[in-house]
C-alpha cells in the first residue's frame, strides 16, 4: 500500500495515530456506527428513543456547521443527564466529522466500518467452530478459501460507484490513480 486516502476506523486506541504516522496524508474518519453503539450503551432504556432521534440530527446534518449546532442542542437537552456521551462525541469530534467535507455519494462509503466487520464475521464463523488447526498453514488455507467464497458473492459494485469516484477525484485528484 502506497497511500490511503481515507481510513474509517473503530477508534481502537492508537490505531489512528499509527495510520497517520505511516500515511500522513490520510484522513482518519471514526466509524459513526461504532460511536452510536458506544453512546447507546450509556443510555437508560426509557430515554433511548428520544435521545437517539436527536443524535441522528447530528450525524445526518447537511454540513459540519449544522452538525455542531445539533450537537450543542443535544448537549442542552441531555448534557446534564448524560455528560459522558456528550463528552465522548466532543472528544472525538475532529475525527468524527471528516465525512462532512464530502458530498453524500462519498459519505455513504466512508462513514462506517460495517462492510469489513461483516467480512471478519464470516471468517470468525468458520474458524470458531474448528477446535484446532494442524498448522498455521492449514489455518491460512482455510481463511483463503473462506475469503474466496465470501468475495465471490460481491458481484455488484457499490451503488453509483462511478459517480462516487468522480466526486472523490475532484477532492484528491493528484493522489487518485
Amino acid at each position: 500500500v502506497e497511500d490511503i486516502l481515507i481510513a474509517c476506523i473503530d477508534n481502537l486506541s492508537g490505531f489512528a495515530d499509527a495510520i497517520e504516522d505511516v500515511y500522513p496524508q490520510t484522513q482518519v474518519q471514526l466509524c459513526i456506527i461504532h460511536q452510536i453503539r458506544n453512546s447507546r450503551k450509556y443510555l437508560a432504556w426509557k430515554d433511548s428513543r428520544a435521545f437517539m432521534a436527536e443524535l441522528k440530527r447530528v450525524y445526518q446534518a447537511k454540513d459540519i456547521e449544522q452538525a455542531a449546532y445539533q450537537l450543542d442542542l443535544l448537549e442542552q437537552n441531555w448534557g446534564k443527564k448524560y455528560p459522558a456521551i456528550i463528552r465522548y462525541w466532543r472528544n472525538n469530534w475532529e475525527r468524527l466529522t471528516i465525512y462532512f467535507q464530502y458530498p453524500n455519494q462519498i459519505r455513504k462509503v466512508i462513514y462506517t466500518t460495517n462492510l469489513i466487520e461483516n467480512f471478519h464475521k464470516q471468517l470468525r464463523k468458520v474458524t470458531k467452530t474448528k477446535g484446532a488447526f494442524t498448522s498455521d498453514d492449514a489455518l491460512m488455507k482455510l481463511l483463503y478459501l473462506i475469503q474466496d467464497q465470501v468475495t465471490s458473492k460481491w458481484s455488484s459494485p457499490i451503488h453509483n460507484w462511478n459517480l462516487t469516484l468522480t466526486h472523490l477525484s475532484s477532492y484528491v485528484e493528484q493522489r487518485l490513480r
